[in-house]
């Protein structure tokens, strides 16, 4: 089972890699890192990583001739299991709002917006650990990381979903923030699964076994 992670500079394409390779051990899956867009189209399942800001990531994505087109080919077109990491959760959005208005793969619908929490003691960037809040009902990919589950965040700007079916999981943080979203054969996640330990490896590891 080939799974390709997306490399366009993002930043964390090493870690990210590590951690599916490790979440893989004893099952079929090969991890490539690769920018070649035919083989982000002949992938089984896409990972895209990301960090940094919105506007820079999309760019990194667009300077690879061939590479956004192939993911749409995949994802949307074929239906290729999905998963975004951070900036490569937020790029699904239909725009993003840092430094500027700037259009996102715009495959599930909603803005990436500055954190603005109610608790003026709450730092941005959020760093470091929190809960997730999650609901009875788990996606697949979740599967085992219910409410109260540790996870690792790094960010200054959050997903604003336009469909409260997309959003998956939660974080307070001075407020909600979205955690997770997905549908279809598509999940982003806003914290690091890689950063994550136990939480983070078995989120790789749903992902990697799932059949949407």
């Amino acid at each position: 089972m080939a799974v390709v992670v997306v490399d366009y500079g993002a930043g964390n394409l090493k870690s990210a890699a590590k951690a599916l390779i490790a979440a893989a051990r004893g099952t079929r899956a090969e991890i490539e890192v690769s920018a070649d867009p035919d083989a982000v189209r002949n992938a089984e399942r896409i990972v895209l990583p990301g960090v940094g800001a919105f506007a820079d990531c999309k760019r990194g994505l667009e300077a690879h001739r061939g590479l956004v087109e192939a993911l749409n080919d995949a994802v949307i077109d074929g239906g290729k299991p999905f998963l975004g990491i951070c900036v490569g959760m937020q790029l699904m959005a239909t725009t993003g709002i840092e430094y500027g208005e700037h259009a996102g793969l715009d495959w599930i619908k909603g803005k990436v917006v500055r954190l603005t929490p109610n608790d003026p003691g709450l730092k941005i960037p959020q760093i470091g650990w929190n809960d997730l809040q999650t609901p009875a009902d788990l996606h697949p990919v979740l599967t085992g990381l219910g409410t109260d589950t540790d996870v690792y965040f790094v960010h200054s700007y959050h997903f604003v979903a336009e469909r409260a079916a997309d959003v998956l999981a939660r974080a307070d943080y001075g407020g909600p923030v979205v955690a997770a979203i997905g549908r279809d054969n598509m999940v982003g996640v806003q914290f690091h699964p890689e950063k994550s330990q136990a939480a983070g490896l078995k989120l790789l590891s749903n992902f990697l076994e799932w059949c949407p």
